[in-house]
């Protein structure tokens, strides 16, 4: 099967799956309003849907998608609301109880900002103002291994992309007053999809530990 006919006999199988067995699980949630637990940033790669990786049902998840999995800093002045907008809406009207930055290795956007900082070229007009966001991280790495290069360095802003972002989550002041009234927890975690690996930040001690 090629084409358009892929996606929609993807639909029949949604239909099948979802509708035949149980009709209730959309229109409840329809009728009730949405009241996902948690909200995901996670990059817009092909192959790392959250749906998928994570396993969850309809409902569970509230995914804010871009490349990188990338939150910029507030700026209400600034050119980037499409996330900013989504994780407003998630806090403060859903009510999330988490927000999970989910990284990947082998990033194209992360491996587009290293390329540019090294001086190599960057096709596109929008992504390259989107992925200088992300130039602290290699700065980062760089500072924590001087030594880092070729694909060790990638992997490292990689790792530091998901930190910066989990920064950038405490400039909005939204992010704060929930997380300061107890009502949300940030959490990073970085996805080696390759090798079916998970590791999540562990702000104590300041690494990222692999899931057993």
């Amino acid at each position: 099967m090629t084409g358009i006919e892929t996606l929609l006999n993807g639909f029949r199988k949604f239909h099948e799956m979802y509708f035949g067995k149980d009709p209730s699980l959309y229109r409840d949630q329809l009728r009730h309003g949405q009241s996902p637990r948690f909200a995901v940033v996670a990059c817009s790669d092909s192959r790392v849907d959250p749906g998928i990786v994570l396993q969850t049902e309809p409902g569970d998840v509230f995914a804010v998608r871009n490349v990188a999995a990338l939150v910029p800093p507030c700026e209400e002045g600034g050119h980037y609301h499409g996330t900013s907008a989504a994780l407003e809406f998630a806090v403060t009207g859903l009510g999330v109880d988490h927000i999970i930055i989910l990284g990947h290795a082998h990033c194209g956007g992360v491996a587009a900002m290293v390329r540019k900082q090294e001086g190599g070229e960057v096709g596109g007009r929008f992504i390259t103002a989107w992925t200088d966001l992300l130039r602290v991280a290699r700065e980062r790495a760089l500072q924590a291994d001087p030594g880092l290069s070729g694909d060790a360095l990638l992997r490292a802003s990689e790792r530091q992309s998901v930190r910066l972002s989990l920064d950038n989550l405490t400039t909005f002041a939204f992010v704060r007053e929930a997380m300061a009234a107890g009502n949300l927890s940030l959490h990073g975690w970085y996805l080696n999809i390759f090798e079916g690996d998970l590791e999540v930040w562990n702000p104590k001690t300041e690494t990222f530990e692999q899931l057993s």
